[in-house]
């Protein structure tokens, strides 16, 4: 069974300033949601209902985001106002939380290795709230369809989306021989390579299924791209030692860690499911 979900949210968010001064970057709201319930819907419609946040400091909002808040249950008790609590509700009553801190700013790669007492040897799912992934119509969510992958491969899996252009110089990027539509055995990766020396045009996105031997090769591996403990790296050595998967998504990723991206995903949330008459 695969039923925990690891999300490293200790990051400054500095594209957004000063917006994100004081305020989690991964509470952004999208339209009337922020950005990490979108990640926790995706992760509990995926069977991952034990949540595992790895924060820093100022980013209490994100704890309390997932509490009970009295004073404002109290106020609008019995009133219309009520129904706009129904999705968090849902998810309160839905999945476990817990915490941890991650006091330095070393990576990725260090952020899930901060996470291990958490997550304990069991595989989990990773998701990166910067990343909004919105599913194909009438399709499950990202993660949902990357467990159904790993029930089939129990090993490590990365969800990939093809790029092109300069642009694949802001992503790691894999290199792979195809299994079958849509699926890759990965043979390379390459963190935030220059266009021209890119293995292909197939980059990483925020979603991950890992299994627990990563956090023994995340030990053990040193500082890399940026002087920061890559996930990539460590996914290299796991994928060269065993196997490591990536798969091409059925959805649509927008990249909320940047301005344009953010814009463009309010856009669709709203006209596609806030503005969307309840059936």
């Amino acid at each position: 069974m695969i039923n925990k979900c690891l999300f490293p949210v200790a990051g400054y968010g500095t594209r957004f300033l000063p917006a994100t001064k004081s305020m989690p970057k991964e509470m952004l709201p999208v339209v009337n949601k922020p950005l990490v319930q979108y990640g926790v819907e995706e992760a509990l419609e995926a069977g991952l209902n034990e949540i595992c946040f790895v924060t820093g400091r100022g980013k209490r909002a994100i704890e309390d985001h997932f509490d009970l808040n009295y004073e404002l249950e109290h106020q609008i008790a019995g009133t219309g106002k009520e129904k706009y609590l129904e999705s968090i509700r849902h998810v309160m009553d839905s999945c476990s939380f817990s915490f941890t801190r991650q006091r330095e700013m070393k990576g990725l790669g260090h952020a899930i290795l901060t996470g291990r007492r958490l997550v304990g040897e069991n595989a989990f799912g990773v998701i990166l709230s910067d990343d909004l992934c919105m599913p194909a119509a009438d399709g499950a969510g990202v993660m949902a369809q990357m467990v159904k992958l790993y029930k089939q491969f129990r090993c490590s899996i990365v969800a990939i989306q093809e790029v092109d252009g300069e642009d694949i110089e802001k992503f790691g990027v894999i290199e792979g021989e195809k299994l079958k539509e849509n699926i890759f055995r990965v043979s390379n990766m390459v963190e935030k390579p220059k266009l021209a020396e890119a293995p292909s045009n197939m980059a990483i996105i925020g979603r991950y299924i890992l299994t627990p031997d990563i956090f023994d090769i995340l030990e053990k591996t040193p500082p890399g791209k940026g002087g920061e403990v890559q996930l990539t790296d460590a996914l290299l050595q796991q994928a060269q030692e065993g196997a490591v998967l990536a798969y091409r998504f059925k959805g649509t990723r927008y990249d909320c860690g940047s301005v344009e991206g953010y814009v463009e995903a309010t856009q669709y949330v709203y006209e596609n499911i806030y503005r969307k008459p309840k059936a």
